[in-house]
């Protein structure tokens, strides 16, 4: 099974890690991390690189897309490449993920109109602009698509999808295996649990997180 993976300039690198080490150990998976041109590709940071291996135009037929997002999303709104080759691996594909604002560019390819979608909490409202509807959820499976929200949901997204394809038991390995026991420090990682003064600090900024 060939897992896709598209990078681009200044995406965030857990938005493609969470679901490269989940879906990644399916049975005979083969992961490609793909883009435009290949070699290094920068984080939203820029202090950390992935490789792509192979262009898009190497790898027409995944059976899994994955679309990361971040900050360097915005650009790619317009990438009539990107986009052409979302909808044409999407004609093909068994399945159809992303990860935070990577719905966003699902969206855009038109591929989410009149679906239930999940994306960053900044984002939901610019979800809404391409037709989908957009929820607050964590994971969200509509037919063949399956989005997932802020960037660590992308490993839930991928032991979901795991779980969906090899079983709950070996999803449940892969969830022992790589330890995935969250219990963190704070519970402020939703727009209904943070601080209120938090929320409406990063709302204000929203335009200049999400480019």
């Amino acid at each position: 099974m060939q897992i896709a993976i598209v990078l681009y300039d200044r995406f965030t690198a857990l938005d493609a890690v969470g679901p490269y080490e989940t879906l990644g150990r399916l049975p005979d998976a083969e992961v490609v991390f793909v883009a435009e041109q290949t070699g290094p590709v920068r984080t939203d940071t820029g202090n950390l690189a992935l490789v792509a291996d192979r262009t898009l135009a190497e790898v027409p037929d995944p059976d899994i897309v994955v679309v990361p997002g971040g900050p360097g999303q915005t650009p790619q709104m317009d990438n009539a490449a990107l986009l052409d080759w979302l909808r044409a691996a999407d004609a093909g594909s068994t399945w159809t993920t992303s990860v935070c604002t990577g719905s966003l560019l699902l969206a855009a390819a038109g591929l989410l109109e009149g679906r239930r979608a999940a994306s960053h909490w900044l984002a939901l409202e610019h979800l809404a602009k391409y037709g989908a509807e957009s929820t607050g959820e964590r994971v969200v499976f509509d037919g063949k698509y399956v989005t997932a929200a802020g960037v660590s949901s992308g490993i839930d997204m991928g032991l979901a999808l795991l779980g969906r394809i090899a079983g709950d038991e070996h999803a449940q390995a892969v969830q022992l295996l790589t330890e995935y026991d969250p219990q963190p420090p704070y519970d402020a990682g939703s727009p209904e649990k943070a601080p209120a003064r938090l929320v409406e600090e990063f709302r204000g900024r929203s335009r200049f997180l999400l480019t």
